[in-house]
C-alpha cells in the first residue's frame, strides 16, 4: 500500500511486506479458490509454505498474509502459524454460510459499503449460482454518501441473472436527513440494468423468496447495525 509505505518512510520503521503474486517479503502465489475456502503458497526468507484456508476470498489471502508478516515478526514459527491458520472458521456474518436448504444457501455478510460489497460480491462471483442480494443500507447518512457507488459495485459485479431485493434502510432513531431511501437506490440500480425491487418491509421479501428461489441459487443477507439480520437469514432458510 503506497500510503502505508510513505508513513514507514517518514518513520524510520522497519518493514515487513506482503503481498498477492508481487515480490514481498511474504508474497502469496499459486491461489486457489473454493466455495468455502482459499488455498495458496506463500514463500518467506527461502522456504515455501502452503495454506489452507476455511475463509473465502481474495481479501482472505490478504488477511492470512498480515497475521503471518506478525507471526514472523514475534519469531513465532511459520509452520506452526500455517498450521493455526487451517483452524480459523473466520468471524460471524463475514460472508457467513447460514445453511443450505433444497439445494438454496443462505449466507449472513456484514458488508455495507462499498469496498465490502465489492470484496464479497468478488467472493461469490468466483463460483457458479445466481445471487439475490438483501441489502438493508444501515443508515440514511452512509446511504445519501455512497448509495450510487454502492449502485456501481452491484452493476460491476452482478449478472442478468442476480437480483438485488431491499427494504427500507435501518434507521437507529435520532434527527436525520431522509432525503434519500432504499427506494431512490433501487431507482439508480434499475437504471444501471441491475435486477433490482424494493420492498416495504423485510417480511414482505420472504414470500417473493418462497416463489422465486431455486435449487443453485445463493441468497445473501447483508448490512450492518442491524443485530436481527442473522435471525431474518435463519428464516428465510427455514422456509426455503
Amino acid at each position: 500500500d503506497p500510503a502505508l509505505r510513505d508513513i514507514a518512510d517518514q518513520a524510520g520503521a522497519a518493514v515487513t511486506s506482503y503481498a498477492i503474486d508481487h515480490p514481498a517479503d511474504l508474497s502469496a502465489s499459486a491461489i486457489a479458490y473454493e466455495n468455502h475456502g482459499v488455498s495458496f503458497r506463500f514463500e518467506c526468507e527461502g522456504h515455501a509454505y502452503d495454506v489452507k484456508l476455511e475463509v473465502p476470498g481474495t481479501h482472505n489471502v490478504s488477511n492470512a498474509l498480515a497475521a503471518l508478516s506478525v507471526a514472523h515478526i514475534m519469531g513465532v514459527d511459520l509452520g506452526r502459524a500455517t498450521q493455526a491458520l487451517a483452524n480459523f472458521r473466520g468471524i460471524g456474518r463475514r460472508l457467513e454460510v447460514v445453511g443450505t436448504q433444497k439445494g438454496i444457501t443462505v449466507i449472513d455478510d456484514f458488508a455495507h459499503n462499498p469496498d465490502k460489497i465489492a470484496a464479497s460480491l468478488k467472493t461469490l462471483k468466483a463460483f457458479d449460482g445466481r445471487l439475490i442480494v438483501i441489502f438493508q443500507p444501515h443508515g440514511f447518512g452512509p446511504l445519501r454518501l455512497m448509495g450510487k457507488e454502492m449502485v456501481e459495485v452491484f452493476a460491476k459485479y452482478f449478472d442478468h441473472n442476480d437480483q438485488l431485493l431491499m427494504p427500507e434502510v435501518f434507521y437507529a432513531g435520532g434527527t436525520v436527513d431522509r432525503s434519500v431511501t432504499s427506494k431512490d437506490m433501487i431507482t439508480w440500480a434499475s437504471e444501471a440494468g441491475v435486477q433490482a425491487q424494493w420492498f416495504e418491509t423485510r417480511a414482505d421479501i420472504l414470500p417473493y423468496l418462497k416463489e422465486t428461489a431455486q435449487s443453485g441459487d445463493r441468497i445473501i443477507v447483508m448490512g450492518a447495525r442491524d443485530d436481527s439480520l442473522t435471525e431474518f437469514a435463519k428464516d428465510i432458510l427455514a422456509q426455503a
